[in-house]
């Protein structure tokens, strides 16, 4: 990791409770904490735990102090510096953030150079006050749900070290879940944000598909931006933030109407009807999790007002067969832009190698099939929120695996590859990728942890463009049941 000078940063000091985003900004904006302060006692955590978790990658030390000054001189001439004044994150390593170098976890780009613009996400949170403290740890591309890759190794998960923290946003999963800063960057494309926030106990918001401009090219259609936190109140925040058009994406949404931060304790969703499944249709669920996430559903429904749960009508065009087949353009994109295809194959992780020796001849004609099922599979979705307004489901099948993976091959005694072939290796995290194909919004929640402490999350999934719906009902679930910001490891 290039870590830049952590002198004074406390090597060895106990470390006080991390705050929430929110918490953080609005006590900088009082004049009640200084941004300097506040990333002081970042950097001393990432001192202290980084070598265990290899969440960051990248640290840009000196940017940051600069940035932080920047915050505390405006509070002192009286201006305020954003709705995240002062907040240090950490940046997925996908994302561009200037002056900073943009490694997409491969080979293909570890060791470049800064990029000299930031994303417009990332510079509407700059806008907004944040503290860009570094980059955080990816899969190549963002192809995986757990965090290894050949250019940085395996990155960890703060709750069992033995554990992955998920991905693709595992680096800033673990990040924030260790309390090394409130909040970190995160992207899905297929469960991405969602997946690290149920293996790691945070909230995990999806936005629906254009709801943050992604201006860069992507032919599958799937990936939104998002953030790692460890409260509804700041997911709400970010998209507030974030939210809204530009002209570089064509498919970005209008600005809402309203406040998502005030929507969550405001905005009524007595009378819905909230749907259940446990499967999706076809899913293997662990029976701790099925358990679980079940009991929370049940509480959830009550604290809704929304009477009984609904046990919704699934008939699924194969949700995980539609998404594997629907990101082969995007990937080609990014290696045939750079003549990577074939001289760099050596440096790709299998699974990004596989994808592209399998793809690399293939005419456009046999494309068409795949297509086709997206649109049935879109139709489906369609007459499931006929009979529903949301959908609830576990978030993933089973809690964190092993750090190093593979994703296990066996849930429930059921052998996976034996039903489900060479989806197989999905099928741990079978229930997220319904929401990118989609576009509808989706976040998950901490709602308890298994016999061995290893949270777990539920997945609610709403109709295209009913964001404030989600997080209200994300906020009544958080209040239903509450759980641990931060794991125990945040507090040594």
């Amino acid at each position: 990791m290039a870590a830049g000078d952590t002198t004074g940063s406390g090597r060895g000091a106990a470390a006080e409770a991390m705050p929430s985003a929110c918490e953080a900004a609005d006590a900088v904006r009082a004049g009640e904490r200084s941004a300097a302060e506040l990333l002081e006692r970042c950097l001393a955590g990432i001192d202290r735990h980084n070598d265990a978790l290899n969440a960051f990658v990248h640290l840009d030390v000196d940017g940051a102090r600069a940035a932080a000054a920047a915050v505390d001189a405006a509070v002192a001439r009286g201006e305020d510096p954003g709705p995240f004044a002062g907040v240090p994150i950490g940046v997925k390593d996908l994302e561009d953030c200037a002056g900073m170098p943009t490694s997409h976890g491969s080979l293909l780009y570890a060791g470049g150079p800064a990029v000299a613009a930031d994303s417009v996400h990332l510079a509407r949170l700059r806008a907004a006050g944040a503290v860009m403290v570094g980059k955080t740890a990816a899969p190549e591309f963002g192809t995986l749900q757990f965090t290894k890759t050949k250019a940085f190794g395996v990155t960890r998960n703060a709750w069992d070290t033995s554990r992955t923290p998920g991905g693709s946003s595992g680096g800033s999963a673990a990040a924030v879940s260790a309390g090394l800063v409130p909040m970190a960057t995160a992207s899905d494309g297929g469960g991405s944000t969602r997946i690290p926030a149920a293996f790691s106990g945070l909230v995990g918001m999806k936005p629906s598909y254009g709801r943050i401009p992604h201006p860069t090219a992507d032919p599958a259609q799937t990936a939104v931006f998002g953030v790692e936190v460890t409260t509804v109140r700041d997911a709400a925040r970010h998209l507030d933030v974030t939210a809204g058009p530009d002209d570089r994406d064509r498919v970005s949404l209008p600005s809402p109407a309203g406040s998502y931060e005030a929507a969550i304790e405001t905005l009524d969703v007595s009378g819905l009807r909230i749907g259940w499944s446990m499967d999706l249709g076809f899913a293997v669920v662990d029976p701790v999790v099925a358990e679980l996430t079940h009991a929370a559903a049940l509480d959830l429904a009550a604290a809704a007002g929304a009477g009984a749960l609904v046990d919704a009508r699934i008939e699924l065009t194969d949700p995980v067969k539609v998404w594997l087949g629907a990101g082969a353009a995007t990937l080609w994109l990014e290696i045939d832009e750079h003549q990577h295809y074939p001289s760099r194959l050596g440096d790709l992780t299998s699974y990004v190698r596989m994808g592209l020796e399998a793809t690399y001849d293939r005419p456009l004609r046999t494309t068409v099939p795949g297509m086709r099922r997206r649109l049935r599979l879109e139709e489906e979705v369609a007459a499931i929120f006929d009979e529903v307004d949301v959908l609830i489901t576990p978030t993933t099948a089973i809690p964190a695996f092993a750090a190093e993976g593979p994703s296990p091959d066996v849930i429930a005694g059921v052998d996976l590859t034996e039903r489900f072939g060479l989806a197989a290796g999905a099928m741990s995290v079978p229930f997220t990728m319904l929401a990118n194909l989609c576009w509808n919004p989706a976040c998950s929640v901490p709602v308890g942890s298994s016999e061995d402490g290893l949270p777990i999350g539920l997945q609610i999934i709403g109709r295209r463009h009913a964001d404030d719906v989600v997080l209200r009902l994300a906020r009544l679930l958080e209040q239903a049941r509450p759980w641990p910001r931060h794991a125990p490891m945040a507090s040594t």
